[in-house]
């Protein structure tokens, strides 16, 4: 098992100090910087031909975008390695090697979910950029995350700057079905890539524009997803004979008993300290609130103004259970025998997950049974770190009124494999995202500034040099 970095020897902290002060004094740039620029404009054509290789999951068909990630290294004179964990499924990692600190590990998803066109104003899978901004599934999650690091690594190499560590640029396949044919595959079949690692960059951080500023959340936990099959039985039948109740009736009213439950409001620690560093930067009528939120969601109409204005926040405030899939009869006119539905479950880090299982199934009644398709139990990385603290400087080198607090993630991510493994992983976002676009993250018109990703390269550049340079 890897063990997590001490992150108090001498060297590492006098290898931080330096690189704060060249940031905060404005230290000339190293060669190598000067063709930064070169990189912001190829990292925009690079996404508008990312986001145009269809790697939708399912079926995924990863290799298609490590192939075409490879291709760039090539050209750049970079070894690589691609390994498919199955037919089509591919991941892809490349290394510039350092000096014996722990390894730095760039990480980032290929696979997309799924759009539907009809619900877009452009192609989905075009690329195509109207009035400054790119549109396309991915361009936030993960494809242009992907692309800053990506230019940033290769940035640190064409610099030729010596380094203290291996930094290496990792893409894989799966994580938007759970990461087993991706982060999953790769820590059972080939342990030994991560045996150095000690330090993880990937998704799940937010950095959003709010009433003007920028909120700057470093994900170092994430809620444990729980998804679960709902089954139902009952006598099939024709469809013209009425039934006082069928599978379909019994799953229904089930069904309609979750929507209407309130599960507890409760703050664990975490989420205290992200919702207390928010509150100077939220909008006025919300400041007193995140200062306190646990009060604050006794107090009559908050819950459902939190989920009304603030829904991914809301949902850090106790465990959720969405309907997501239902099925029953192939015909129309037959009643099944059996009918189904999916929940997608986010619990509480510190809940245990016996207990909600059994809250769940009181709720649902005994006319239906539950099975878990997936569950874990995540670690949470410290935020009291020299890579955090840089995260801060240079964040607000970029953003200098920006609020950066470590943070608790609704959603959850390929971290939650490293960070079993001892390795510290935080969920950093480069760019600086208005909140109506946020939206876009599996939903319609997914996109993101000519402007954020140009600064994204540069930011993940500076953060990059900041860690890895000598």
């Amino acid at each position: 098992m890897v063990q997590a970095p001490r992150t108090g020897r001498p060297r590492e902290a006098a290898r931080w100090l330096g690189a704060l002060a060249a940031v905060l004094l404005g230290a000339a740039p190293a060669a190598g910087q000067v063709g930064l620029v070169d990189l912001q404009d190829r990292a925009v054509e690079w996404l508008q031909e990312y986001i145009r290789i269809d790697t939708v999951n399912p079926p995924g068909n990863e290799i298609a975008g490590a192939r075409f990630l490879a291709a760039i290294l090539e050209a750049e004179g970079i070894p690589y390695e691609m390994v498919e964990s199955a037919p089509g499924r591919g991941n892809l990692w490349a290394r510039l090697g350092g000096g014996d600190a722990p390894d730095l590990v760039l990480l980032h998803h290929i696979d997309v979910v799924p759009a539907d066109p009809a619900y877009w104003t452009v192609g989905p899978l075009s690329g195509e950029v109207r009035d400054g901004v790119l549109y396309g599934r991915g361009a936030i999650d993960t494809k242009g995350l992907g692309i800053a690091h990506l230019a940033a690594f290769l940035d640190l190499h064409r610099s030729g700057a010596p380094l203290d560590r291996d930094v290496i640029f990792m893409a894989t396949a799966d994580e938007e079905a759970g990461g087993f044919f991706g982060v999953g595959w790769l820590v059972e079949q080939r342990p030994e890539l991560f045996a150095d690692v000690g330090w993880v960059l990937n998704e799940g951080g937010v950095s959003a524009v709010v009433d003007g500023g920028v909120q700057v959340a470093v994900e170092v936990t994430q809620k444990v997803p729980y998804w679960l099959r709902l089954t139902s039985v009952g006598r099939p039948g024709h469809g013209s004979r009425p039934r006082r109740t069928t599978a379909v009736t019994r799953l229904v009213a089930a069904l309609e008993r979750l929507r209407a439950y309130e599960f507890e409001a409760r703050i664990v620690p975490a989420v205290d300290v992200y919702f207390r560093g928010l509150a100077p930067s939220m909008p006025a009528a919300w400041r007193s609130r995140y200062a306190a939120m646990d009060a604050a969601l006794r107090e009559p109409g908050v819950a459902e103004a939190l989920l009304r204005e603030f829904p991914g926040h809301y949902g850090l405030t106790r465990n959720t259970c969405n309907i997501t899939r239902l099925g029953a009869s192939d015909k129309i006119n037959v009643v099944p025998t059996e009918a189904w539905a999916e929940l997608d479950c986010r619990l509480l880090p510190d809940q245990d997950p016996v207990a909600f299982l059994a809250e769940l199934g009181r709720i649902l009644g005994r006319d239906v049974a539950v099975e878990t398709q997936m569950g874990f139990t995540p670690a949470v990385s410290s935020s009291e770190t020299g890579l955090f603290r840089l995260l801060e400087e240079v964040t607000r080198t970029h953003f200098p009124d920006a609020t950066v607090v470590p943070s608790v993630t609704t959603g959850f991510t390929d971290s939650h494999f490293l960070r079993d493994l001892g390795i510290i992983a935080y969920g950093y976002s480069p760019f600086a995202i208005p909140l109506a676009d946020r939206a876009g993250v599996h939903g319609n018109d997914e996109r993101l500034s000519i402007e954020n990703i140009r600064r994204g390269v540069q930011v993940m550049s500076d953060v990059v040099r900041g860690w890895a340079v000598e």
